[in-house]
């Protein structure tokens, strides 16, 4: 699922992300609710709507961002109090704040508010986290539940309701991992994620812990693996049975220059491309790599031109979003 934390995944039109058949997209609770707003977005109809996508959205729940705020946020029973990173302003995250946020902004699928725990954290830090995400996963199911027929959705989305997943944590012990995913089944969530990953921990250590928790979660629900990953590692976890992934990797690295393509990586800001009149990637079918040279991107990231980083998004948006498309067909034909 590409990534578009503040209503937009970073320099790509919404038009050009239907061409590529995303299927779904990010929003990011926490920056949208800063940045214009939460009553702001659903007085416009929804999140849908005010960034003209009519496809499947999903918000997460401000956890993992107030989780970066360490040095700005103080976590109590009743939520997390942080700072503002734009302007320093004082505010409140509850479960039931953040379960309001996102019926507001009216996401298909909405995120339980939860505490990432960071990497390494010892084991009474740990049981404290999972102790918190825990009881704010009651509280923030128990609210969505009474809610979330206040979606601000039009005609348009007929038929159409939203959803929450509850989160798995436990920091890197796979006891306090199995504790939270059947807790969490127990509650009924209408999809389960396995979160506090990719937050510094060696990528065996990744594996370790969703090949202990995905057998525990119902196959009949999606299942989601949060803030992964490289495309190796998207391919490999989906063969495990992982069905949804997010990452800001492709985007993220579009834009310093590092293409993702079936020859390996490729830093296009390298001086052996200043001729290559070559694609990106001779293996891609997408829209750049039919249009444009090596030589074209790397005169644009040198230049400093913004193009340079819609087109190497672009690229690698296709690379993960074609990865998953044939990892699907090789699953339905076997």
């Amino acid at each position: 699922m590409p990534v578009g934390t503040a209503g937009t995944v970073k320099a790509v039109e919404q038009g050009v992300l239907e061409s590529l058949d995303a299927e779904i997209i990010l929003g990011n609770t926490y920056h949208l609710y800063l940045r214009p707003g939460h009553e702001a977005i659903r007085r416009m109809g929804g999140l849908h709507k005010f960034i003209s996508w009519p496809r499947a959205m999903l918000t997460d729940s401000g956890g993992f961002q107030v989780f970066s705020l360490s040095d700005l946020r103080k976590v109590t029973d009743n939520g997390v109090e942080f700072r503002s990173h734009l302007d320093g302003s004082s505010h409140l995250f509850t479960p039931e704040h953040s379960m309001n946020v996102q019926i507001a902004l009216g996401a298909d699928i909405c995120m339980a508010f939860d505490e990432c725990t960071e990497y390494p954290a010892e084991r009474p830090r740990a049981e404290e986290s999972l102790r918190l995400t825990m009881a704010w996963a009651r509280r923030s199911l128990d609210h969505f539940r009474a809610r979330q027929n206040e979606v601000p959705w039009s005609s348009d989305f007929a038929g159409r309701k939203q959803g929450l997943f509850g989160i798995v944590q436990g920091g890197m012990y796979t006891d306090l991992r199995k504790q939270s995913a059947e807790r969490l089944v127990d509650m009924e969530f209408d999809g389960y994620a396995i979160g506090g990953l990719s937050v510094g921990e060696p990528r065996e250590l990744t594996l370790e812990m969703i090949a202990e928790v995905l057998p525990l979660l119902p196959k009949d629900k999606p299942r989601y693996v949060m803030g992964v990953g490289f495309p190796d590692e998207i391919e490999r976890y989906a063969r495990m049975g992982v069905d949804m992934m997010d990452c800001v990797i492709p985007t993220r690295a579009a834009r310093h220059g590092l293409l993702f393509t079936s020859e390996g990586r490729v830093n296009i800001k390298n001086a052996k491309y200043a001729e290559d009149q070559g694609p990106a990637d001779p293996n891609c079918d997408c829209m750049v790599c039919r249009r444009y040279s090596r030589a074209y991107l790397r005169h644009l990231m040198q230049a400093g031109e913004p193009l340079g980083g819609t087109l190497n998004s672009i690229h690698n948006l296709a690379y993960y979003l074609g990865i998953m498309k044939r990892v699907r067909a090789e699953m339905e034909a076997s």
